[in-house]
């Protein structure tokens, strides 16, 4: 199907009993009540959960949708939306509760493609990552809200700066021929970083997530990695240098996927500014370091990009019905994107899963590893690769597999414990040991001293 085709193709598949929406901003005690109406419309399917607590004490909640919630079922990737990082960026807050209550009603209605994504994916929605920001920026509101005002958390700062630096790490191994993926964090970290860094940087070490977006406001663009340049400390902060990963093409697809079924973000020309295809290397924008999506890519396995959703910061209530018609098909067509490339279980020869083994693909040097349960979720572009399975203990296991446009292949991986040989010991007679040092009695003095060093 031309690629022109398919946003159109599904909005036309989410048009069905399209549900009026209330389209408010909502302060905090709002946005709680909006989650739970939708956990009590949907019990079956959701499930709301906090992964901890701001500054200012308010939860960070997250909306997750699954048939079976709360619960990792093997060979399910896992998927989430991060909004409001920026308490001032208020756009993606609003519309992740949107998607919420769609998910919900279409779910209700037996909207096909909705079930099955639900069924077939684990999805979790954070509306805000900084509630405390968002109240500074609300009591201003959408008219004469500062540029700055309520972008940081209640300490002062920017969350989207606040993640441990990996890609200075990074850099530093690929001098040394390192790893660039699963990068360990520093010893010191946990002081260095706020709550609500904290909060996420421990939600993402506990679950398995295999795509992401975090949504932002300001420009209109959808932003891939890295977002940090290598010689950044040599530049000025606005001088641009492309620093693609080793999966570039594959982040171009994911965020053209959302740049292509969003309404006018592929056009390219949005806020002044011109991005083809309404797509970017983040360093080739300008160079940013310890952001959230360059630490996704570089500490888990999860793919994330950002997306800048709109010109206004905080648009008024009158623009969001429009926002929202503009960007559903896309954030539907991206969590569909989580399912591509290949995916399979590693296990051992009584069918046990292996946790933490290595995936790697000949030819891209950034590998995965799979998940408690032994799977594991390798996002690729269609195409033929030889993929290689490793556990410490185990014999490594190599396959070549094909990767179609559709559905992820299914590629499972069962390795043989490692032979471990003993030395085998020597051992000596005792008529030899015995004729040994009947010998070194009988050798000469001299020439004893003279074979010593």
């Amino acid at each position: 199907m031309a690629r022109w085709l398919r946003p159109l193709v599904g909005a036309l598949l989410l048009l069905e009993g399209a549900a009026a929406l209330s389209f408010l901003h909502h302060r905090y005690e709002e946005l709680v009540q909006a989650l739970f109406r939708v956990q009590s419309q949907c019990p079956y399917v959701t499930r709301i959960y906090s992964i901890g607590r701001s500054v200012e004490g308010r939860h960070l909640y997250v909306l997750e949708f699954s048939d079976y919630p709360g619960i990792h079922e093997p060979l399910e990737p896992e998927f989430k939306y991060v909004g409001n990082m920026h308490g001032n960026e208020v756009l993606g807050r609003e519309l992740l509760l949107q998607l919420s209550e769609f998910l919900c009603e279409e779910y209700r209605r037996g909207n096909e493609r909705i079930t099955r994504l639900i069924h077939d994916t684990r999805i979790h929605i954070m509306p805000s990552m900084n509630p405390d920001g968002y109240e500074v920026a609300a009591k201003q509101g959408p008219d004469s809200n500062g540029y700055l005002t309520g972008r940081n958390n209640a300490n002062g700062v920017d969350l989207n700066r606040n993640f441990p630096d990996l890609n200075t790490l990074m850099y530093y191994s690929r001098e040394i021929s390192g790893p660039n993926h699963h990068i360990p964090l520093p010893d010191n970290w946990k002081s260095q970083v706020e709550p609500e860094t904290l909060a996420v940087i421990q939600w993402i070490g506990s679950y398995n997530f295999v795509l992401s977006a975090n949504l932002h406001g300001g420009a209109v663009v959808a932003n891939y990695p890295y977002d940090k340049s290598q010689d950044q400390r040599f530049r000025s902060h606005r001088r641009t240098v492309n620093t693609p990963t080793p999966d570039d093409q594959l982040f171009q697809k994911l965020a053209k996927t959302y740049s292509y079924a969003h309404s006018w973000m592929h056009r390219g020309w949005n806020c002044g500014d011109y991005f083809a295809d309404g797509i970017t290397n983040g360093a080739s924008w300008y160079s940013l370091s310890k952001g959230m999506q360059d630490f996704n890519y570089l500490y888990t396995n999860c793919f994330e990009i950002t997306l800048e959703l709109s010109c206004n910061k905080f648009p008024p209530e009158e623009d969001l019905e429009r926002q929202w018609m503009a960007n559903r098909e896309a954030l539907v067509a991206f969590i569909e994107e989580v399912h591509q490339g290949i995916k399979g279980m590693v296990s051992d020869e009584n069918n046990n899963g292996i946790a933490g083994a290595v995936i790697s693909v000949q030819g891209i040097s950034h590998d995965i590893t799979s998940g408690d349960m032994g799977d594991y979720f390798r996002l690729l572009l269609p195409g033929t690769y030889t993929v290689t399975a490793s556990a410490e203990g185990y014999q490594p296991l190599t396959v070549t597999t094909t990767v179609g446009p559709a559905a992820p292949s299914l590629v499972h991986f069962q390795l043989k414990q490692e032979v471990v040989r003993k030395p085998v010991e020597r051992k000596v007679s005792s008529t030899r040991m015995n004729n040994k040092a009947l010998q070194k009695k009988v050798v000469p003095r001299a020439t004893r001293r003279g074979t010593q060093r």
